[in-house]
Order: C-alpha cells, then sequence, then structure tokens
C-alpha cells in the first residue's frame, strides 16, 4: 500500500429520522466537524472542509488584518477600482 492508503475497514450505518449515520473506527478519524461528500460511482467520497477558509465578512475583515499586521501597514491594492468594460469595436 501506498503512502495515503488505508486497509479497508467496516463502518457501521445507522439510521434515525430519515438521516443516514456512519460511524467511523477511530483509526480514520477525520479533523474538523464538517465534510464535503460526493459520488463517484457508487462510491461515496468524504472529504473534510478546511478550518480555516473564511466564510464570512467578519473572517475576511480578520484575515486581512492579520495581513496588515505582519506587513506593518495596509496591504497593497486591497481596494481595486471596479473592472472598466471596453469596447474594441469587433
Amino acid at each position: 500500500m501506498g503512502k495515503l492508503e488505508i486497509a479497508p475497514l467496516r463502518a457501521e450505518i445507522f439510521v434515525q429520522d430519515g438521516r443516514q449515520t456512519i460511524r467511523l473506527p477511530e483509526s480514520i478519524h477525520m479533523e474538523g466537524s464538517e465534510v464535503v461528500v460526493r459520488r463517484d460511482g457508487d462510491k461515496l467520497i468524504l472529504e473534510p472542509v478546511a478550518a480555516d477558509v473564511p466564510r464570512t465578512q467578519a473572517d475576511l475583515d480578520a484575515m486581512w488584518a492579520r495581513i496588515d499586521a505582519l506587513l506593518g501597514g495596509a496591504f497593497p491594492d486591497r481596494d481595486q477600482p471596479p473592472a472598466q468594460e471596453r469596447d474594441f469595436g469587433w
């Protein structure tokens, strides 16, 4: 097996109030509290959602404040004017 491959394990499926819950074995627990679920044929693929992805304007403002603090001032070119529409006459 390669570095990222995990030996096949079995997980229990529970149904409660019309929802399925899968209890993952402790050896393959994921970080965080949210996953993206997608199908690939008969497979269900669970991918962890990055915890540090800005989700709200407050999160983005906090991110820019951290960047400004690291740079010792406002990050250049943050507030760009809107893109100009051009007519090339084609």
